[in-house]
């Protein structure tokens, strides 16, 4: 027996040196083509002599409002996307378990008992016997060409992408509290407009009815008076629906049942201009990038997996146990022991294995283009970002114009017809054309909010938010 471990042992340690590299093409990061700047950046040389980016910044840095900050930090606990992606990082992570244990020998137990009597030729008394069995018995696969080890990095970079998944889950949470947190400022904005619009058309109703009723107006002054103000007033009960729908979308992200989001203090302002970084670093920091790439490299060991069926497996197992009539000498007589080592390879399969590795070409092929054209609608995306909030800084400032060019005109329509200079059709015309004006202005301001949080998630930040928020900042 001892020459025959020492065999054993010289296979094992044979079949560990030749297992020394796996075949299969190693990975190395695709050449993405990196531009030097973002479209329409025109602050592009400022902005790579500055040390850090928005990405860079917490997001409880970027927008000063303590209400936003809780329902964000309460979304990353508690939202049903954040919780499913953790499920789905727990399962890949185990899967990943399990492909590595094909590294490692498997080692099972068998025991039985089996009562009965044999056919009387080789048991010509016919006596009923008795068997009591226990065995234990390896399995181990020699990873020769490195099949198992390619498996097992495949395994890991799943677990990696489902990892940066929950990142990017994280990131689209963050973003999509703070977006519906601002249309709901917004839409508390407009609200304001509609009934402060409202009591000024209900002023100008009384005046026109209360003179009609003294003959000093006409019924056209009054119908119109009060068309003005019914169409004013419709807008209170669906800026109060649009609210409450709101409402209901930020509980959903919070994942909790509908109930009021507190809002105090002024509406959240529009943080400063700050350095949107290089466009290199989107490869470094985008989740959804860093998730491709792990899919590509999943990819890329498929490849290995596939070409290492072309060799043929080697395999040892072993098998040590007892034999015995009675249970009591189970553990004493009877002793049996057994080592073996197997070939498997392939002779003829008609084209599987060929196709197979074919195909495993192919899936790296695509997840090489995804992962490039991930990059690509990256850039896009910050460059788009940037544009328009550049835009919406000049589209702000000529609706603010708007709204006081209407201002004042209500106000001199108003001192018109006061000095009788004029009939109250100018006042009228004047109210309408302001309030549409109020309402894009305060739909403009919202929109450089959402310009901001749109960059903020095309630069990747916000994906270490959990645990950002979890460290205390």
């Amino acid at each position: 027996m001892g020459r025959d471990a020492r065999r054993s042992a010289a296979t094992v340690l044979l079949g560990l040196a030749l297992a020394g590299c796996a075949i299969g093409p190693n990975y190395k990061r695709p050449f993405v083509p990196v531009p030097e700047r973002y479209y329409a950046d025109e602050r592009a040389d400022q902005r790579a002599a500055e040390a850090r980016s928005l990405a860079d910044i917490p997001w409880w840095d970027v927008f000063d409002d303590p209400i936003l900050k809780g329902l964000i930090e309460e979304a990353i606990r508690n939202g049903f996307d954040a919780r499913l992606a953790t499920a789905r990082v727990q399962e890949a992570r185990a899967r990943f378990g399990i492909a590595r244990s094909e590294l490692f020998p498997s080692v099972d137990y068998e025991g039985g008992w089996q009562r009965g009597r044999p056919d009387q030729i080789i048991n010509p008394s016919g006596e009923t016997q008795s068997r009591w069995t226990a065995d234990a018995g390896f399995s181990w696969e020699l990873d020769l060409w490195g099949r198992v080890r390619r498996l097992d990095e495949a395994a890991l970079a799943a677990y990696l992408a489902t990892e940066e998944g929950r990142r990017g889950v994280l990131l689209s949470l963050v973003s999509d509290v703070a977006i519906a947190y601002m249309d709901l400022r917004e839409l508390d904005r407009e609200l304001e407009i509609a009934k402060s619009t409202t009591a000024a058309f209900q002023g100008t109703y009384d005046l026109f009815n209360r003179r009609l009723e003294g003959g000093a107006a006409s019924s056209l002054e009054t119908a119109r008076a009060e068309a003005s103000l019914a169409q004013v007033a419709a807008q209170i009960p669906e800026i109060g629906r649009a609210i409450v729908a709101r409402e209901t979308q930020i509980n959903f992200l919070l994942g909790r049942n509908p109930q009021p989001i507190p809002r105090e203090g002024p509406p959240t302002a529009l943080p400063p201009e700050v350095p949107a970084g290089l466009p290199s670093t989107l490869l470094e920091r985008r989740p959804d990038i860093r998730q491709a790439e792990q899919v590509l490299i999943a990819a890329n060991a498929g490849v290995g997996v596939a070409k290492a069926d072309f060799f043929p497996r080697l395999s040892l197992t072993g098998l040590f146990g007892n034999v015995s009539p009675e249970l009591g000498d189970l553990f004493s007589q009877g002793k049996t022991w057994s080592l073996g080592a197997g070939l498997l390879g392939p002779i003829f399969q008609g084209g599987r294995i060929k196709r197979g590795y074919e195909a495993a070409q192919a899936r790296r092929q695509q997840a090489q283009i995804e992962y490039e054209a991930t990059a690509a609608n990256a850039f896009g995306e910050v460059s788009r970002a940037l544009t328009d909030r550049a835009n919406l800084v000049e589209t702000e400032r000529q609706r603010a114009r708007t709204v006081a060019a209407y201002q004042e005109a209500v106000r001199l329509a108003n001192v018109r017809y006061a000095s009788g200079l004029s009939a109250y059709f100018e006042v009228l015309e004047s109210q309408q054309q302001l309030f549409p004006a109020e309402i894009g202005l305060a739909q403009t301001r919202r929109d450089q909010l959402v310009a901001v949080v749109n960059l903020y998630r095309a630069l990747g930040g916000g994906w270490q938010a959990e645990e950002q928020a979890h460290g205390g900042g």
